[in-house]
């Protein structure tokens, strides 16, 4: 297991350091976003290739890990390039000027790797140990990330769809799965983590991998996802308190009636 920790440090250090340089070149740390779901999928396939372990787990988790994570790095890729720093780090690089570049390499770039490290343990773990094979863990984890991957793709599908049309510009999105939850997508990759733990614990210490998961879910929830998001739409977008009123914040449910 230690070598598959360290591998994977080792290519988060690599991602995190280049996508860094580049940011540095073109002056846009948001990029760092789009290397986040493709930091995982390196992480995953070089611990494949690094360690043995049980193939059909292993092949198991590269497979979901990288659906998961090129999927989310095209759609950022899409919804992002081409418009500029997003503005979070645009109010970074303001306050600290032109010490931003050396400051962001371990507030913006370090802190994500370490966090990409930290999530991505059940991957990790769970390709290094081969006590037991793939079975009823597996696949009810593999069920939840299904259920999570619906969520996450018809959840940014919708809310593209909704913001393309001119004639919604400044309302707020409640239609759909927006419907029974604020954030169907943060409600959907968490789950897709959990998923992702329960295939990884299935072979016994991996268990430790739900780590991962739990960190997810934390940041989706109480740090840089839920909280970050819905502070800046209660600024922007009228009508948005009655939309908290009656819709979950997260785990979906039908909407209170008024």
């Amino acid at each position: 297991m230690g070598t598959a920790m360290l591998a994977a440090a080792l290519a988060i250090v690599t991602v995190m350091l280049t996508t860094w340089v580049i940011s540095v070149l073109i002056k846009n740390a948001s990029i760092v976003d789009i290397t986040w779901g493709l930091g995982f999928v390196v992480v995953a396939w070089t611990v494949r290739l690094t360690v043995e372990g049980d193939a059909a787990r292993q092949n198991l988790l590269v497979a979901l890990v990288t659906l998961w994570g090129l999927r989310l790095a095209l759609y950022l890729a899409k919804r992002n390039l081409g418009h500029g720093e997003d503005f979070r780090y645009v109010l970074m690089r303001r306050k600290h000027g032109e010490k931003f570049p050396w400051v962001s390499l371990y507030t913006v770039f370090g802190l994500q790797g370490a966090l990409m490290w930290a999530v991505s343990l059940p991957v990790q773990l769970g390709q290094a140990d081969d006590g037991v094979s793939v079975g009823p863990v597996a696949v009810i984890g593999v069920v939840l990330w299904v259920i999570g991957f619906v969520f996450e793709t018809v959840g940014d599908a919708q809310l593209a769809r909704f913001k393309k049309d001119p004639a919604n510009a400044g309302k707020v999105m409640d239609r759909g799965l927006w419907s029974l939850t604020r954030h169907p997508n943060y409600f959907g990759d968490a789950v897709q983590w959990w998923g992702i733990g329960l295939i990884a614990a299935e072979a016994g210490t991996a268990a430790i991998g739900l780590i991962g998961p739990v960190v997810m879910t934390v940041l989706l929830t109480r740090v840089s996802g839920v909280p970050m998001l819905e502070h800046s739409m209660a600024k922007r977008r009228p009508g948005y308190a009655e939309y908290v009123a009656r819709t979950s914040a997260f785990v979906p449910r039908p909407p209170k009636k008024a």
